[in-house]
């Protein structure tokens, strides 16, 4: 019996056998890109996230903006033309999760920084309709009544500092009074304000 029969009439060993070659190809795929400097580099000029603005991202996060807006702008000239440069690594080094997403029920939002007001941010989270009427995206008046209290701040920006985020001691040593006695709509409009900060003058 030949082997490719052998192996073909025995769903084990077959399953077995693209489970390594798909382990292989994944590894040959995946492996180089830790050690290109590209993909590990932070994009020059980039800072990371002040306290408030990380706490924005945990808000983003917690109310499931990621689920409906991605941040990631593919390099297709469609892309591009519309939300700017496209996405690149070194945006990425120091994100803890990614955020990249896979659908678009709103816009992406990687390039959103400086387009809008801030009052307009506002008023758009407030009730989406008020600016945008075709929206169905939901309201969240709640954000204006909730404030932080920075209690777990410093301790979030020390773990990011352990896996390679820059944050200095004094910056931890701020964080609970940066953000004590902010609203949650301060956070979270802080953070859409810096999404694609560092590639504006690419």
């Amino acid at each position: 019996m030949k082997a490719h029969d052998y192996i073909e009439r025995r769903v084990g060993v077959l399953s077995v056998l693209i489970l390594l070659v798909i382990s292989f190809g994944g590894l040959a795929e995946i492996v180089p890109l830790f050690h290109m400097q590209k993909t590990t580099t932070p994009v020059e000029g980039m800072t990371p996230w002040t306290a408030l603005e990380l706490e924005g991202r945990d808000i983003y996060i917690r109310e499931g903006c990621h689920v409906c807006h991605t941040q990631m702008v593919r390099p297709f000239r469609a892309e591009t033309e519309r939300y700017g440069h496209y996405s690149v690594a070194g945006e990425s080094v120091w994100e803890r999760p990614f955020l990249w997403g896979s659908k678009r029920t709103g816009p992406d939002l990687a390039r959103l920084a400086g387009k809008y007001s801030d009052d307009w941010h506002r008023v758009h989270l407030y009730n989406p309709r008020d600016v945008v009427p075709e929206s169905n995206m939901p309201a969240f008046p709640w954000l204006f009544q909730q404030t932080l209290d920075g209690r777990d701040t410093a301790r979030k920006m020390q773990l990011m500092q352990s896996m390679g985020v820059p944050y200095t001691d004094e910056q931890i040593a701020s964080a609970r009074q940066d953000v004590r006695g902010r609203t949650e709509i301060d956070a979270l409009v802080a953070y859409l304000q810096g999404l694609g900060r560092v590639m504006q003058d690419r």
